[in-house]
């Protein structure tokens, strides 16, 4: 039986990178010609032009947050609900729409694994023929039915469990010995303390694709001690599947069509490869073609391949939330602003804002990378921090390499107490 979903997980790097950067003009201008919104933002780009990695990073960002006011903008104006992002329109190419918190709506389109999780599933031991018992909610929300359709993929029956009901949950457990789970750790932490509460048996349980929450090492040593196997899911509703864990446990192996790029918070700027930053994603899908989407989650690209043989390009998975806006006496300070900040003055690397004090009482202090110490850097930069954020605070230089590499623009240190 073979351990790969498809042939294309074992491309070479090379021959990944060519065939995402010539499909990527493309997507552009379908981008352009399908989608309202995409064609304003897009606006004046050369599509054919956009055929580098280089070239992608010209394009600006376009955050969870400016999609949803496009959303709520146009549904006040009596228009298009997707906010002019979707490129299908209802009928029989558009299946199903979903409501994420906001509330954001997301399309699917009526194709055979819409969000690609077949990939993960197949990665995480899933199999033709077996049973998955699916936890995610089927109410509104699109995680069920993400995990589903790639349940299908890989030829697999799902028995919808939704939420709750714990104790209706391990009846079925037990009466239909499903051999994989799908939904959130923390559901399958419950439904396994219930069952030895209970003294059910559900040792039919042997691995599970979770998602939707942080999953830790420690947490997943705890699933292996009661004999599941667990594998980490990254998928969203506005992007399908972006990366998955595998059975080598080093990381997150990028989905093959998308373009991930990791950019320094507040920016569009890619960083170097191992350095934290943003989550950008640019999907091949057609119906829903979102470019340059920030997911606002913080991650890095790992060196390598994976160890399994699987090709793609590794993330260190979730690292936390890279929106780090801050408010300091009243104002709000967002990361976007340390990034202006440091962009005006070519020998600064890094920048970290640090917020300390008692509340009521803040203060605040930029600390920025440079190699080079130049007389009265400090002060020029602390007179352009006073007109980017209308705040007093201080400078502090330090040399390349001294600042975590943990995605932080903005640390508040400030005590609550």
């Amino acid at each position: 039986m073979t351990v790969f979903f498809d042939a294309l997980e074992t491309r070479s790097p090379a021959e990944r990178e060519a065939a995402q950067m010539a499909a990527l003009p493309t997507q552009i201008a379908h981008a352009q010609a399908s989608s309202a919104a995409l064609a304003e933002i897009l606006q004046g780009v050369d599509a054919t032009a956009v055929n580098s990695r280089a070239a992608l990073a010209r394009l600006p960002v376009t955050r969870k947050s400016e999609l949803l006011e496009r959303q709520k903008a146009l549904r006040a104006a009596g228009g298009d609900a997707f906010g002019g992002f979707s490129a299908l329109v209802r009928g029989p190419g558009m299946s199903r729409i979903f409501a994420s918190p906001g509330p954001i709506y997301e399309p699917e389109g009526h194709t055979a694994d819409y969000w690609r999780t077949g990939r993960a599933l197949y990665a995480a031991g899933f199999r033709s023929g077996e049973l998955v018992h699916n936890s995610f909610s089927y109410h509104m929300t699109p995680g069920a039915f993400i995990l589903e359709a790639g349940a299908h993929a890989v030829g697999c029956t799902v028995f919808p469990a939704g939420t709750g009901q714990t104790e209706q949950q391990l009846e079925a457990l037990q009466d239909l010995k499903p051999s994989g789970y799908t939904g959130t750790p923390s559901f399958l932490r419950i439904l396994l303390e219930k069952a030895k509460e209970a003294g059910a048996n559900i040792a039919c349980l042997s691995k599970a694709s979770v998602g939707g929450e942080a999953c830790p090492p420690s947490l997943t040593a705890w699933f292996k001690e009661h004999g599941v196997d667990v594998y980490q899911t990254y998928a969203t509703a506005d992007l399908g599947l972006v990366a998955y864990e595998t059975g080598a446990r080093q990381g997150l192996v990028l989905e093959e069509s998308v373009i991930v790029e990791i950019v320094r918070p507040g920016t569009g700027d890619p960083v170097p490869e191992g350095e934290v930053g943003e989550l950008v994603v640019t999907t091949l899908n057609p119906a829903y073609p979102l470019i340059r989407f920030g997911t606002g989650d913080l991650s890095a690209i790992l060196p390598g391949s994976c160890p399994t043989g699987r090709t793609a390009p590794r993330i260190k998975g979730w690292m936390g939330r890279a929106d780090q806006t801050t408010k300091i006496k009243g104002m709000f300070v967002h990361p976007s602003q340390v990034a202006d900040i440091a962009r005006r003055f070519p020998q600064v690397g890094k920048a970290r804002l640090v917020v300390s004090g008692e509340m009521a009482n803040d203060s605040m202090c930029l600390q920025v990378e440079a190699a080079e110490a130049v007389d009265g850097l400090g002060e020029q930069i602390e007179a352009v921090m006073r007109d980017v954020t209308k705040l007093r605070g201080s400078v502090q230089v330090v040399r390349p390499g001294t600042l975590p590499n943990d995605g932080k623009v903005i640390e508040d240190a400030r005590s609550y107490q």
